[in-house]
């Protein structure tokens, strides 16, 4: 049995169904979502852009003032679309240095390198496609200098919050000290703003999740009629979450694989969380897991989070 068709029948066979998320990205979700990114409604890519296109400079020096020889690794790199102006300011310092893009999606790293080097020609490029934390191991074979962990687009937002220490702790063991990160939080702000992010009036959103039922009647066979469900997003002001559903639009069997999965009238498939953040609790969520927070970069909104944090350094 595959992976994705073990997980998929674990979720679906769950009290609260549920899909994993990182099942989103084959060839139609990574279009879909570079959609999402560039849709009115989605202010996220918007607010971190607006950081790397005017703040490059001083991200850069944040690194240089830790140490001068480093390399670059992205977890998840997507389209690169705001990485690649920090790296593009990182050539004019020090063009030694080798960009280590990880992504689950195979499209994406297949991608990667000709996006990133029409921007930036004479830039090394390593891709590593599979878990994040099986190619930063795979990295410390390939390379012994520090590293500069990239983690943007509040990623860190689609973890449970109460599961997020205990990422930033693993994500620690699988870094040396003096290593840095930078990771990107999604602020806490106006409801409104939030929910229309996950259900653009577009519905891109929509399709993005929907296609994640395709991609099982395709890979798995299984017999998903996507017209009998819903993107259904819900926004909740006390736990700061945004949660995606898909809802059953009617009492139905699915066959997967040989299993019939049944679903009731109303009854929803948890899909995804987004979570957000004010900036004490991003310091905390540091601290916790043992790294030092360094500086925080903003956007002009006050509304996206970019945070420098270090592996403290041996003494």
């Amino acid at each position: 049995m595959s992976k994705f068709l073990e997980d998929t029948l674990r979720g679906l066979k769950a009290e609260q169904k549920y899909l994993e998320s990182k099942y989103f990205y084959d060839e139609s979700g990574d279009e879909l979502f570079r959609e999402i990114m560039n849709c009115e409604d989605y202010y996220l890519t918007r607010c971190e852009l607006e950081i790397f296109m005017q703040q490059r400079e001083a991200l850069v020096q944040a690194m240089y003032d830790r140490f001068h020889s480093f390399d670059v690794v992205e977890l998840g790199a997507g389209d690169c679309s705001k990485s690649v102006y920090l790296l593009d300011a990182l050539m004019g310092h020090n063009p030694r240095f080798t960009y280590f893009p990880i992504d689950i999606s195979a499209n994406t790293i297949a991608q990667v390198d000709t996006r990133v080097k029409a921007r930036v020609p004479n830039i090394k490029i390593q891709g590593l496609n599979g878990d994040y934390f099986d190619m930063l191991d795979e990295m410390k074979r390939l390379s012994s200098r520090f590293k500069v962990v990239l983690f943007l687009g509040s990623s860190i937002g689609n973890i449970p919050l109460e599961h997020t220490v205990e990422f930033f702790k693993e994500l620690h063991t699988h870094l040396l000290p003096g290593d840095l990160l930078l990771t990107g939080f999604d602020l806490v702000k106006d409801p409104q703003t939030i929910l229309a992010a996950y259900n653009d009036r577009s519905g891109i959103t929509r399709r993005f999740n929907l296609n994640l039922l395709d991609r099982i009647n395709k890979s798995l066979g299984a017999d998903f009629d996507t017209n009998n469900f819903e993107h259904s997003p819900v926004y909740c002001s006390d736990t700061q979450a945004c949660k995606s559903y898909l809802e059953s639009l009617a009492d139905q069997t699915v066959q997967i694989a040989g299993e019939s999965i049944s679903f009731q009238k109303g009854e929803r498939i948890y899909m995804e969380v987004s979570q957000k953040y004010t900036v004490e609790q991003t310091d905390e969520i540091a601290t916790a897991a043992g790294f030092q927070p360094l500086q925080h970069f903003y956007d002009s909104k006050m509304w996206f989070l970019d945070a420098l944090w270090q592996i403290p350094p041996r003494r």
